[in-house]
Order: C-alpha cells, then structure tokens, then sequence
C-alpha cells in the first residue's frame, strides 16, 4: 500500500482506477483518461494534487534564505499573494526541484513535487539553519486544481462571496488568502485554472460540493497529456539534478540580477553559458501512426544525438507527441526509433496547445 491523500476513499467511491505514481495511491482516471483530458480542455475538471507538497519559511531571513537557494529573485515578489516559478539547483547546476513560490503575510510558501518532497525538505532545512527563519511542512493542508475555461464560472457559485471575488479577481501567478483558505491561479495544463489548498479536514465536504456543481474529477492520466501538450516539464523526466536548467527550457527561470546574488548553482550556471550550451528541449510530433514513449533515440542528420524525455499520444492534436532533448543545431526534421525502425517527425516548438488552440 502507498502512500494515500484524505481524498482516496473519496476517489474509490468516484469509480477511480488507482495506480502507483511515486509511491502515492493516486487515481489515473474515472473511466476514460482521452474523455476526463477533452473535459478540461472543453469545459474544466478538478485533479487532487494533495500529494504535492507544501512549505511554510517565516522568519527574518525567511528572504535573505531564499535569495541564496533559488534561482528566481524573491525580491521580485513585492507584495502579499504575488508568486513566481523557480527552481532549486545543486552546486552542479541540477534541478533538485522547480517550485511555485507565494509571498504571504508571515513569510513564503514553497509548492514542490511529491517525488522529491524528503530532498527538498531536507534541502531547505539543511540551508535554513544558517538563517534566521524557520521551515514547516503543511502536511495538514490538501491542495485541489480545478483546469479549464470554465473553471472560474463552475468554482463562483459554491464558495463564499469573499473567496469567490479573490478568485475571480486573480491574475496568472496571483494568489490570496481568506482565513484558512489559500487560492491561487498558476495552472499545469495551458488553460484557466484556479489552485485551492484547505484544511485536509474540509477536503472532502469540498470535493462533495466540486463534483456536485458539475467539476468532472480528473486522474493523473489526463493530467499529464495535458501538460505535455502545454509543454510542461514533469520533474525525473525532463528535469532531474543532473540535467542543467538551460538545456530544458527552464533559463527564463534564473535571475541574474543582482549581480551580487550568488544563488546555489550559479557558478555553474554561468561556466556552461560562458562554454556555450550545446542541447535544448524541442517539442515532436510524429505524422505516422506509432507511439512516442520516454528513453526513446533521436536521430538528426543521420546522427542519433537526442532523446526522448517524455512522450505520448495528444488527445487534442490526435497524432504522438513528445518532448526531447536534442543539440542546439538541430532544425525542424529529425527522426526517432520505434520498436527498431526509425519514423520521421517534426521538430516544433515545445507549446503545442494552450488555451484550447492548436499551436503546432
């Protein structure tokens, strides 16, 4: 048995296949994963993503600590529910983790992945006992994503009118909080989308009223085509600590300003930029039937020098996609091995579907 969000009988009685996704129980889909990705495509569906993880750093040099361990600039979020994307590197330059991160009333609030959660705990405790602040774990908090353009009209009638005004009033990368609710708009699939993290004792009597307002549940299965059809990265596919921000896509996510800050994996950073880098994340689409799957070959100008990092079949585009790590030489044509036969692609611009559209 894995690891369980307070949602899991919830999911069960929803009719949910449960499967293993990092050592956690988490729904892949209700019935129909091509069905639930349409949905929040269409209309909007909400994901438990409780499994996520969530940090609490307060204290007065809750920002001096933060400054030294991201590679954004926190100072750049200068009021109460401003939020930016970052990452935590290794003094490789490797991405421990990317991160969403919340300027609060007491402090900042850090959202990570689950797979990396004791890293990243242990990371940010390691480093914070150099500084003044402290570091909690909100692991009394459940966290809810409701995706889709219809996701704001859905969520207004059953919240409170305080909440549903901060809601509707959110901006991309805003975030308010309302007693013990924390809402915010940042999104992991191209479209619309509101987060909202809660006490894990409401969670339940929340989901009940999602669903009853007519919010599809939606698996994990679904939400992963619909990252990679946005060209999200998922983390230990795209990402892990020993591949550099700069050759995925991810150097919009480093702030070099100040000069003076000297961020872990900065050094590194800046030698790989002086040396010159020499790969970068494309986007793929196979034209021909067949399946494009992580670990799979590249093959440029007859030379196999990329790979796959992560792939499947768009259920928007209705043709296999991927992402791929390939030289920065590489054009609009390449090719890929399939069950040993090499099948020609495209080469586009990772962004293949946002906000409903078509973009490759």
């Amino acid at each position: 048995m894995g690891l369980r969000t307070p949602l899991y009988d919830m999911h069960l009685a929803l009719g949910a296949k449960m499967v293993d996704f990092n050592g956690w129980d988490m729904p892949l889909h209700y019935g129909s994963q091509v069905e639930e990705h349409h949905h929040v495509r269409k209309e909007c569906g909400v994901f438990d993503i409780s499994h996520m993880s969530i940090f609490d750093l307060q204290g007065a040099q809750a920002q001096a600590l933060l400054q030294h361990l991201l590679s954004n600039n926190v100072a750049l979020l200068t009021s109460v529910g401003s939020a930016q994307h970052s990452l935590l590197l290794n003094e490789q330059g490797g991405v421990i983790d990317d991160v969403m991160v919340f300027r609060t009333a007491e402090g900042y609030r850090l959202v990570s992945n689950a797979v990396t959660r004791a890293r990243v705990q242990a990371w940010l405790q390691q480093h914070a006992a150099d500084f003044a602040c402290t570091v909690h774990w909100r692991n009394d908090l459940c966290l809810f994503s409701i995706q889709g353009p219809l996701a704001r009209e859905r969520l207004a009638p059953i919240l409170n009118s305080t909440r549903a005004a901060l809601m509707q009033s959110l901006q991309h990368h805003q975030a308010a909080q309302e007693g013990d609710w924390f809402i915010s708009c940042t999104g992991y699939t191209g479209e619309d989308g509101i987060e909202i993290m809660l006490p894990a004792t409401q969670a339940t009597d929340f989901i009940n009223e999602l669903v009853g307002a007519g919010i599809t549940p939606i698996g994990i299965g679904a939400r992963d085509t619909l990252r990679l059809e946005a060209g999200f990265n998922l983390y230990g596919f795209d990402t892990n600590e020993q591949v550099s921000p700069l050759t995925v896509n991810m150097e919009h996510l480093i702030c070099w300003e100040p000069q003076t800050r000297d961020f872990i994996g900065r050094q590194t950073l800046q030698a790989q930029l002086d040396q010159g880098v020499t790969e970068k994340l494309v986007g793929l689409v196979l034209e021909e039937r067949g399946v494009l799957r992580a670990g799979q070959p590249v093959r440029v100008n007859n030379e196999i020098s990329g790979v796959i990092t992560s792939g499947s079949f768009s259920p928007t585009l209705g043709k296999a996609i991927a992402l791929a790590r390939v030289p920065v030489t590489t054009a609009d044509r390449g090719e890929v091995e399939i069950r040993r036969k090499w099948f020609p692609v495209r080469v586009v611009n990772p962004r293949f579907v946002r906000s409903g559209k078509i973009l490759v």
